[in-house]
């Protein structure tokens, strides 16, 4: 076992492990450390634990010193450097007409470097204006081209369910999402309806996917001719609620139809596989435009 604390450096980022050393760290707490792009101001997201040793990544640096006062200014000092980088790049992009949407400029703590986060359809020949970028801010210029889905996590924004996006508050990581998971879970397959403010599928579908799973096992499809136990009747599938495990059979009643309602081991009926997805080509060529991959993320490499 190694002993490690977790350190984010942007919300919802990925949590980096270090040694604390014999420092008294707890969470909530700022520490400054030794990373890949140079000194880093990051905050203890997990404080002083024991984790397995094939889980570290080898050699593991360790925690260079607690935060100060001063080092809390110069990150606050960095964050509103970043927004006047934001206009003078974007000035520089107009200028030589570069088929990019800048994002987002990040400073590293120790300011050997500002990396400027862009969104494009293909490849763009930036040479010119990071030299350009250069000029002006004397230091060390990266341009790192990001997706529709890591643009959405930068920015942030508010999702049709009215709350904060989801990958831009907790989630760390991309999960995949599919089509199967809206089917699974009985949602509309309006390509509207169930795509993010990224233009992508939903990534809170991914969410309740094992749920719904688990509990559609217990349920006969719609359509299905199922018979009633009690009164060993048959009758057909009408609809089912997933999570109230309730399923609405229409049944014959003394040469009447009348609809019925019943929990699932009420009933005797075949297990079958599950329906394949049967779409129109407009609803294919929309619902394929929203699984379309991002690609790996790089906002945290």
């Amino acid at each position: 076992m190694t002993k490690v604390i977790g350190v984010r450096f942007r919300e919802a980022g990925k949590v980096y492990y270090f040694a604390p050393g014999d420092l008294d760290i707890k969470r909530e707490q700022h520490v400054i450390v030794e990373t890949a792009r140079g000194l880093e101001y990051g905050t203890v997201v997990l404080g002083v634990s024991e984790v397995e040793d094939d889980k570290v990544v080898q050699p593991l640096k360790s925690v260079i010193r607690l935060a100060t006062e001063d080092d809390d200014k110069k990150e606050a000092d960095n964050r509103a450097k970043e927004k006047d980088a934001m206009v003078i790049c974007r000035e520089k992009i107009e200028k030589r007409a570069l088929p990019m949407k800048l994002i987002n400029a990040e400073y590293t703590f120790d300011n050997n470097k500002i990396l400027f986060y862009y969104f494009s359809d293909g490849r763009v020949d930036f040479r010119e204006l990071v030299k350009d970028l250069a000029s002006v801010f004397h230091t060390r210029i990266e341009m790192r081209q990001v997706g529709v889905r890591d643009e959405a996590k930068l920015r942030g924004g508010i999702g049709i369910c009215g709350r904060p996006l989801c990958c831009n508050t907790y989630m760390a990581d991309f999960s995949p999402v599919s089509i199967k998971m809206a089917k699974e879970q009985n949602l509309s397959l309006n390509a509207t309806k169930i795509s993010g403010v990224c233009g992508r599928l939903m990534c809170c579908l991914k969410n309740e996917e094992e749920t719904y799973e688990e509990l559609n096992r217990n349920l006969p499809n719609v359509g299905d001719e199922v018979t009633i136990i009690n009164g060993n009747q048959k009758g057909q599938v009408q609809s089912v609620n997933v999570l109230r495990q309730i399923v609405k059979v229409i049944v014959d009643v003394d040469d009447e139809k009348e609809l019925m309602e019943f929990k699932p081991d009420e009933l005797r009926f075949k297990r079958r596989k599950p329906k394949k997805l049967e779409l129109t080509k407009e609803e294919q060529a929309a619902l394929a435009e929203l699984e379309k991959p991002d690609g790996e993320s790089k906002l945290d490499d």
